[in-house]
């Protein structure tokens, strides 16, 4: 038998949370333990059909935060952060590409391509060849997930979207 990996800080918090999800009836988006400045973050990205509440983000903070105090798995001071991937969210795994198939994204690559780095197109592939989108005047465009700094839902929204009072007494 094989020597088992050590499971990592955000492999171990996403296996302490996986019964809460269920429970609560939702997915974890991402997972992500990052250093900013001198402190660290544990930052449980959540989400469910028709999208997450406050009520949902502060239900699951509360019974995760007691599960991890319990098995104390990280041994520095950090703060736990529980919220929605929002309406742009970023894709980084697989299955997030898959879910999004035939949505907008909105990908910076890391070089240039003919002079420019952000790009808007439909998702329409991701698989060993890259991850590929449908650009305006149907032109495809293939890159490796490593050539790009974010590929994230692209979301074309106006003040409109907002429903403003700005045109009151009009």
């Amino acid at each position: 038998m094989p020597p088992r990996k050590k499971e990592n800080t955000t492999d171990t918090a996403a296996r302490l949370a996986q019964p809460l999800l269920e429970e609560l009836g939702l997915t974890l988006w991402d997972l992500r333990f990052e250093k900013e400045g001198s402190l660290w973050y544990l930052r449980y990205f959540i989400d469910k059909e028709g999208g997450v509440t406050i009520d949902d983000c502060e239900q699951f903070s509360r019974a995760v935060e007691k599960k991890l105090d319990a098995a104390d798995p990280i041994s520095q001071s950090y703060t736990l952060e529980v919220s929605s991937p929002g309406i742009e969210r970023e894709l980084t795994r697989d299955w997030h590409f898959r879910a999004c198939m035939g949505q907008e994204v909105a990908v910076r690559l890391i070089r240039p391509v003919d002079g420019a780095r952000d790009f808007v197109g439909t998702l329409t592939g991701c698989g060993e060849d890259g991850v590929t989108i449908l650009l305006p005047e149907d032109v495809e465009m293939t890159f490796q997930r490593g050539e790009a700094s974010h590929v994230r839902l692209y979301n074309d929204y106006t003040m409109e979207d907002f429903g403003t009072d700005d045109d009151e007494g009009e």
